[in-house]
């Protein structure tokens, strides 16, 4: 069994990154809903929510309460965030959705990472339920091969010269 406080910690930590998760895949369903991403990102916006509803569920089997301080410190890290400099003085950079993707793909990596700490600790502990934790570190893992395809399309979007760029610098430079 896991020590009481260190789980607690460690569950609470991790709440945070939800409540992040899970705002970000909000505004990001609100500024990209109606893009050719925006079927895949409503997808992932809602299953980062029910997995954050899963993580509050799980503590609560376990008796470890939410410390709301931690998840407000993060809610408010994820607003200030949208603060930093992008190049742009009054508007969003192009960049900034390849960012995005980076930081919700981190995340779930992590909650990947806790899923599978739980399924350990669920060999000597019966109150995890070892069958749910399972389907969550599937989800998580088909949440980050999402990410990946929705991440390179954007890479390739945003940072790859068009065509008729390049067929025209090869000629200016062979000419």
């Amino acid at each position: 069994m896991p020590a009481p406080r260190l789980l607690g910690v460690h569950l609470n930590d991790h709440l945070a990154g939800a409540a992040v998760g899970a705002e970000l895949g909000h505004r990001m369903v609100q500024e990209h809903g109606d893009t050719a991403y925006g079927n895949e990102l409503r997808n992932l916006a809602t299953e980062i929510a029910q997995d954050r509803r899963a993580l509050l569920r799980i503590m609560g089997e376990v008796e470890v309460s939410a410390r709301r301080y931690k998840v407000y410190g993060a809610w408010l890290g994820e607003k200030l965030g949208r603060a930093k400099p992008n190049g742009r003085l009054l508007r969003r950079s192009g960049l900034t959705l390849l960012i995005e993707w980076e930081a919700l793909r981190s995340g779930v990596a992590g909650k990947a990472l806790l899923w599978r700490t739980l399924l350990t600790a669920a060999v000597d502990d019966a109150r995890f339920d070892q069958d749910r934790l399972e389907e969550l570190r599937q989800r998580a893992d088909r949440q980050t091969r999402t990410l990946d395809s929705l991440h390179a399309r954007a890479a390739a979007g945003l940072l790859s010269a068009p065509e008729s760029q390049l067929s025209g610098t090869s000629a200016a430079r062979s000419g």
